[in-house]
């Protein structure tokens, strides 16, 4: 296989991890409502969110993961002096970074299964956005790989996180005045 074959299996993967990446906080938001939910209606809930999640996490976002990390690995191998370059240790530390989420979600997805709920939807909400700014970044900085045009990416990725948050605590809010809360 060559460079551009990697790259191209390296982008789909990517592309469907990052769609689990982006997925899941959402069923755990919903999974999380659901259980204030009446029952019958909350045990038939949590049962589907808890299949949904288990389903997306071990057939999709996990094997997405490693075969991005493999095509990673391999396009690393095939041009390794892209390692001395700065724009490359950054893109790898935002990796691992995304790793660290990948992780974190994993450890919500075991304690919903076991009916721990320790945040609130409207965390979830804000924890979902979290792979965004990780896209964002790192897209940013594969693309221009100068440091001064990433600085300006940064300062416009703060910008956008800033409008992510604002946005998410207006929702609440406007969901708060419909329902009387």
């Amino acid at each position: 296989m060559t460079y551009l074959h990697f790259k191209a299996l390296h982008i789909i993967f990517v592309v469907s991890w990052f769609a689990g990446l982006f997925y899941m906080p959402r069923l755990f938001v919903y999974h999380t409502e659901a259980n204030d939910k009446p029952s019958p209606e909350r045990e038939i809930l949590l049962a589907q969110f808890t299949k949904m999640e288990k389903l997306l996490f071990n057939a999709i976002m996990t094997p997405a993961c490693w075969l991005a990390l493999l095509c990673g690995t391999a396009m690393l191998y095939i041009t390794p002096a892209w390692l001395d370059q700065g724009w490359m240790k950054l893109k790898l530390l935002f990796v691992v970074g995304l790793l660290a989420y990948h992780s974190i979600t994993r450890k919500i997805l075991l304690e919903l299964r076991a009916g721990k709920f320790r945040y609130s939807s409207f965390q979830l909400r804000l924890f979902n956005e979290v792979a965004t700014i990780f896209l964002f970044s790192i897209v940013f900085l594969v693309v221009l790989k100068n440091t001064v045009d990433w600085l300006w990416g940064v300062l416009g990725l703060i910008a956008f996180a800033i409008v992510i948050m604002t946005a998410v605590r207006i929702v609440k809010r406007m969901r708060e005045k419909r329902a009387g809360v």
